[in-house]
């Protein structure tokens, strides 16, 4: 009988040494697992900021003196040339001026002229040659001003443009300097962006603009012609962009789009994972290192957490690491897995 029992314990014990054996192969076998290889940890970034399109200029037209709109040559959207007339005030009060002016101008210089002609004969004493010369110079001054207040009482156009707007009608009575109308250039428009101090800090760094409209498939190419180094009441800087003149449709001042930042490539020490890859430990951030078809824990140290499912590594990790991205919580030190094969591009679906 106790024979029987010896045999029987030594079978039991046989049992249980085999399942333990059994138990902690199977857990140091896992199953399969998604890996991915970290990437250079050189990047490029971008930034996009919306954007106006903008005259390159525009101009609010008035006139020198004051007096009677009386008449404007131009209307809103109109295209207007170089020199052409596009306003006139009534001219008559300076016209009189000037008529007043003008034969006690030509009677000085005439005196002036008799007395110079004395004074190269030795006759006109110096105090006589210096009164004439004073006079003349006087009398001058005065003519011209009232020559120059008669022209001023017509507009021409600065520069090739468009009337954005007209302010008033005839006749309508306007001082000095108050606009009577807006101009804007009829060249190539500019595009406008507003950055904020972060940006403008690092717009040196800036490898190239691009903008992108609703009307054309591509992004165009821009370059950057001025900065405003005066921050508004929002505390952001403007930025003009210039369009290339090669571009078969131009787009009209007031229009919207997107303009694409890109920086000069930086290295970092930053790395981007998914965010299915970390686990915790001890309040501490983990990923699993696969190698020689095992894994290992790995602390690293996270700086942020994106929507789009991603996370931003600082530390732990470098170029050529492979990581486990998914089933990450069932892991185990050292034990045993089979990477998954990356889908074919012709195999959809996974079938084959």
């Amino acid at each position: 009988m106790k024979k029987v029992l010896f045999k029987l314990c030594i079978v039991v014990v046989t049992m249980g040494l085999s399942s333990c054996h059994n138990d902690q192969k199977a857990t140091n076998e896992g199953g399969w697992v998604k890996i991915d290889t970290i990437k250079s940890s050189t990047y490029q970034e971008i930034l996009q900021f919306p954007a106006k399109i903008k005259a390159s200029q525009e101009v609010n037209i008035a006139f020198k003196v004051s007096g009677t709109l009386q008449r404007l040559y131009v209307r809103e959207g109109q295209y207007i040339k170089q020199g052409e007339l596009i306003a006139q005030m009534d001219s008559r009060d300076y016209e009189l001026q000037l008529q007043a002016v003008e034969p006690e101008y030509f009677g000085i210089k005439a005196e002036a002229e008799r007395v110079f002609a004395l004074y190269a004969d030795s006759v006109a004493t110096p105090s006589d040659y210096d009164k004439a010369r004073y006079g003349l110079q006087q009398i001058t001054a005065k003519y011209e001003n009232a020559k120059n207040q008669l022209a001023d009482t017509k507009i021409y156009a600065p520069f090739n443009c468009f009337v954005k707007t007209c302010l008033f009608d005839p006749p309508t009575i306007v001082s000095a300097g108050m606009p009577i109308m807006t101009v804007i250039s009829s060249d190539m428009p500019e595009v406008e962006i507003y950055v904020p101090a972060s940006t403008y800090q690092r717009l040196a760094d800036v490898e190239s603009f691009s903008v992108k409209f609703d009307f054309h498939d591509e992004p165009i190419a821009l370059t950057m012609v001025s900065v405003s180094p005066n921050a508004n009441a929002n505390q952001l800087y403007s930025v003009r962009l210039t369009l290339p003149d090669s571009i078969k449709v131009k787009p009209t001042v007031g229009m919207s789009a997107m303009v694409n930042a890109t920086f000069k490539n930086q290295n970092s020490s930053e790395v981007t994972i998914p965010a299915s890859a970390l686990f915790s430990h001890n309040d501490k951030s983990y990923v699993w290192i696969y190698k020689n078809e095992v894994v290992e824990p790995r602390q690293v140290i996270v700086s942020s957490l994106h929507l789009n499912g991603t996370a931003t590594i600082t530390e732990g990790l470098v170029y050529g690491d492979i990581i486990v991205t998914a089933g990450v919580k069932n892991l185990k030190n050292n034990q045993k897995v089979k990477p998954l094969q990356s889908k074919s591009a012709t195999n959809i679906g996974g079938m084959l």
